[in-house]
């Protein structure tokens, strides 16, 4: 009997994604993945000066190094990456479930940052970076039209690619709603909204809260903008104010910590 398309495309999907790996590179990076113990190591390249500054962190991974002439970097990245002689083949890292990251704590009300489209991986590390350091339980975007893990994001997290939950969902809007039935208050991040956070979550900071940032330009789509509870803005000391997306998350996130 022959299969449906869609379990077809379903089991190509599965063997895909089992298949992908990804490229980490640089000395914070590499050295952070081979820390990790949650990290599927693969394979590791380094000249014989990065070997000796990751000597610490190669030994705990048990991970055999391949030492390559700095001339001629075995590893297969794009040769102007700044690999700084460290290259480190993974498998992604697999987080789980939003019910489950994204749960709190009774010590522990959370905070999470979701990404509407938002591409590139440069951004996207650097909101990764803001996520650990003002405590957000998940960094949440859709699998496709987003930044995957690579080399140039881990590079740009240094370090909190390990750390902080990233999770890739199939539908944005559902991963919203979702967090919404956990209790989560969902705001949405648009210039021309009415109120700002601090007035959207006066006297409910003692809620999850999930903030929606759109890419650069666009913004939110208008699916997004309707499943949020509610369109917040930052306040600016000027008439005119704008901020790279990664600030705007890092500025969001503080403004909407539990006082």
């Amino acid at each position: 009997m022959k299969k449906p398309k869609w379990v077809v495309e379903k089991e190509r999907q599965k063997r895909a994604s089992a298949a992908e790996t990804v490229w980490l590179f640089g000395l914070h990076a590499v050295r952070d993945a081979l820390m990790n113990p949650a990290r599927e190591k693969l394979r590791l390249v380094v000249t014989k000066n990065a070997a000796d500054k990751l000597a610490d962190a190669i030994a705990a991974s048990g991970v055999t190094p391949e030492v390559s002439d700095p001339r001629n970097f075995a590893a297969p990245i794009d040769p102007q990456s700044v690999h700084q002689g460290a290259a480190l083949e993974v498998k992604p890292l697999d987080w789980g479930r939003i019910s489950d990251v994204c749960a709190g704590s009774p010590d522990r009300v959370p905070r999470v940052i979701l990404l509407d489209r938002v591409t590139d991986p440069h951004n996207v590390g650097a909101i990764l970076r803001s996520a650990e350091v003002f405590g957000a339980a998940a960094v949440i975007a859709p699998r496709h039209h987003s930044a995957p893990e690579t080399g140039a994001l881990a590079k740009t997290a240094s370090g909190a690619l390990e750390r902080q939950p990233y999770l890739r969902v199939r539908n944005l809007a559902d991963a919203m709603t979702e967090l919404q039935r956990m209790g989560y208050i969902v705001l949405g991040l648009a210039g021309e909204a009415e109120q700002s956070i601090e007035q959207a979550l006066e006297e409910r900071r003692d809620r999850p809260v999930a903030l929606v940032l759109g890419a650069e330009g666009p913004g939110l789509r208008q699916k997004t903008r309707e499943t949020c509870d509610a369109l917040v803005r930052i306040d600016f000391a000027g008439a005119f104010g704008s901020l790279n997306v990664s600030n705007a998350a890092a500025v969001a996130l503080y403004a909407s910590l539990p006082r």
